[in-house]
């Protein structure tokens, strides 16, 4: 049983006449460096990522006088009236207008409380294996603040739009606040009736929430629940800290895209010859101008194709196995769903099988991750390397992998655009 809750928001004060946010939200911070950070603050010092990056390099923990600085920050920024505690609990609809190839996309979201539970043990779980990641830097942040500056983003089921088209029923005209960043437009509205959250939280109760985005700050949230339970002992079931700040998103909205994230093997130059020796795959030229072109040609020859670039070759081949479950033997805990993965293909048949012990002597490759195929192909060449291009994950793919009670590869999925950070803060004090 998933269960959320209204908050009042900590936020930038806005007006009918002054609702623009532009200059003051700011990128997920583990994105940023200085220069991004100082970036942000040269054109106005109010900027949110005064207080979400105190420390830098990102991830990484700052001595205790960086985040007690964040902590005087927004105090101060409340008590001049830059910010303002809501008074009345909400729900705060989200929606994202961008641009992506030419086509307009509006993804609908919502802000609200999420109950930490342990994964697989209700109903929240992870949607993909992730990285072990240093969680010191954000749960001293979190510790304080007493806040949750950035939101964890959640994706639920729902085919026929229920929760979407209760929230809009109530929409007020005009939005809360408004923002563009990094060529996406960005709306907030409150929606404060007690009917509408009632009925919302009531559809939630049976949905299953798959995390996109914000596995370890849903840990640094459980790591802070538990250490104030240690200093207060045991907490009130309502109380704040039993919460996590999530959007919601379902898995259907036409707005969600999933791009794909490409690897680089830097140094290993896997040809084409080496491929076309295995019997158990299929290789073949794959005639694109361009490496942006590559994920779409993929499509035709089905979803366990990927792309192989190679700085010695300079070409693009289309490799695929040649029986679909060429993986069934090879993985036998995995399920029918992960094993049609075209990640699952090349993560446990290529790399495992092929480069690691031909080509690196039994040793695991490095492995760097790139959001653009350009990019990746250019780290190739520049790395005398190899470039695996990806087709996106598909939201198919996606459910049937959580329903199947599995976790997708690393970096399987890059939910597009990125969640602004600086439109709400989640109080842990009431």
């Amino acid at each position: 049983m998933s269960t959320i809750r209204p908050f009042s928001a900590i936020r930038y004060a806005t007006d009918a006449v002054s609702r623009d946010l532009s200059t003051r939200l700011a990128p997920p911070y583990d994105v940023l460096d200085a220069k991004g950070k100082q970036a942000l603050l040269a054109p106005d010092a109010r900027n949110f990522v005064k207080v979400d990056l105190p420390h830098i390099p990102p991830k990484s923990a700052g001595p205790p006088e960086v985040y007690d600085a964040s902590r005087r920050q927004i105090e101060e920024w409340l008590a001049d009236g830059t910010m303002i505690k809501d008074a009345q609990p909400a729900c705060y609809v989200y929606h994202q207008s961008y641009t992506y190839n030419g086509v307009d996309y509006v993804r609908k979201m919502f802000f609200a409380r999420l109950r930490i539970e342990p994964f697989g043990t209700g109903s929240v779980f992870p949607h993909e294996r992730t990285f072990g990641g240093p969680k010191e830097d954000r749960l001293a942040l979190m510790k304080a603040t007493r806040a949750q500056l950035s939101p964890i983003f959640g994706l639920y089921q729902d085919a026929d739009n229920t929760v979407t088209t209760c929230f809009e029923k109530v929409l007020p005209a005009e939005p809360l606040a408004i923002g563009a960043l990094d060529s996406v437009d960005n709306r907030i509205w409150a929606v404060t009736d007690p009917e509408t959250i009632a009925d919302v939280v009531k559809l939630m109760t049976d949905k299953a929430i798959y995390i996109a985005d914000g596995h370890h700050r849903y840990g640094t949230a459980g790591l802070y629940r538990d250490w104030l339970a240690e200093q207060e002992g045991k907490l009130p079931e309502d109380h704040p800290a039993n919460f996590v700040l999530c959007v919601f998103c379902a898995m259907e909205d036409p707005g969600l895209l999933i791009l794909p994230t490409h690897r680089v093997l830097p140094g290993v130059a896997l040809g084409g010859e080496m491929l076309r020796e295995d019997e158990r795959i299929e290789v073949a030229d794959l005639p694109v101008e361009n490496a942006e072109e590559v994920p779409r040609a993929l499509g035709k020859f089905g979803p366990q194709a990927v792309a192989v670039y190679d700085a010695t070759d300079k070409g693009y081949l289309m490799v695929r196995p040649k029986q679909a479950g060429i993986l069934k033997d090879i993985e036998p805990d995995h399920t029918d769903a992960w094993r049609a993965l075209g990640l699952a293909f090349l993560h446990a048949y290529l790399l495992d099988r092929t480069v690691t012990p031909k080509l690196c002597g039994g040793q695991a490759p490095e492995i760097r991750y790139m959001k653009a195929a350009q990019a990746a192909v250019d780290e190739a060449n520049t790395s005398f390397g190899t470039a695996f291009l990806m087709q996106a994950t598909t939201m198919e793919e996606l459910r049937g992998v959580c329903q199947a009670g599995e976790v997708m590869p690393q970096k399987s999925t890059y939910f597009y655009p990125k969640l602004a950070s600086g439109l709400v803060i989640n109080p842990l004090i009431e």
